[in-house]
C-alpha cells in the first residue's frame, strides 16, 4: 500500500512492491521506490512519464532526505 507524505506542497509518493508510479503518482509528485538496487527518487511529469537520478539510493531515508530536498527547491 502507497503512503503519501505533503512536503511544501508536494506529494512524496512511497510505492509499496508491485505498485507503479503510473498508477499512484500525478504530475509534479515525487514517488519513491525500491528495487534490488535500493530506493530511487523518481519526478513525475505532465503525461505520468517518470525520470530520476542515475544511481539508487541504499536506504529509505536518504531517498526521503531527496526527495524532500527537491521539494523545498520547487516549492520557492
Amino acid at each position: 500500500m502507497s503512503t503519501v507524505i505533503q512536503h511544501r506542497g508536494i506529494r512524496i509518493v512511497t510505492l509499496s512492491a508491485h505498485e507503479s508510479v503510473a498508477e499512484h503518482c500525478r504530475e509534479g509528485d515525487i514517488a519513491l521506490v525500491q528495487d534490488e538496487s535500493g530506493w530511487w527518487t523518481r519526478f513525475v511529469g505532465a503525461k505520468g512519464d517518470s525520470e530520476g537520478y542515475d544511481s539508487a539510493f541504499d536506504t529509505y531515508d536518504k531517498a526521503l532526505w531527496t526527495a524532500k530536498a527537491a521539494a523545498e527547491f520547487s516549492a520557492e
